[in-house]
């Protein structure tokens, strides 16, 4: 069983290869069968592309953590979006999360982008 504190530092190892565009080292810290809700795909290559295409529109994106809430398997995780405010505005967009861990590794994912949305 994964530990409050090895979920939590998941989560972060996560975040923190996609803020260092590390995106290959994240491929070890989920399930070969990780479900993607949002992207309603299986397994990490389809997020890993997600991430790609949102880091060439977004170079200067990165996702800061705010709150990370831990019970039993579960991890949800609130993160302010830096890089990708709409043009004339200092709003940044709010990433909220929610991972199942299974096995010591992301096994499932759930997600909702909250905040202006720089594309228009």
């Amino acid at each position: 069983m994964t530990t409050r504190e090895e979920a939590g530092a998941l989560v972060l190892r996560m975040q923190e290869c996609f803020n260092t565009r590390q995106f290959d080292q994240a491929a070890d810290l989920f399930t070969p069968d990780f479900l993607n809700h949002p992207l309603g795909a299986t397994g990490f290559e389809a997020g890993r592309e997600a991430w790609a295409q949102l880091v060439a529109r977004f170079p200067a994106m990165r996702v800061v953590t705010d709150d990370i809430l831990i019970d039993g398997d579960k991890v949800a995780i609130r993160s302010s979006v830096e890089g990708m405010a709409a043009p004339g505005s200092d709003v940044r967009p709010v990433l909220i999360e929610i991972f199942r861990i299974g096995n010591g590794r992301l096994a499932e994912t759930w997600g909702v982008t909250e905040g202006p949305d720089p594309r228009h």
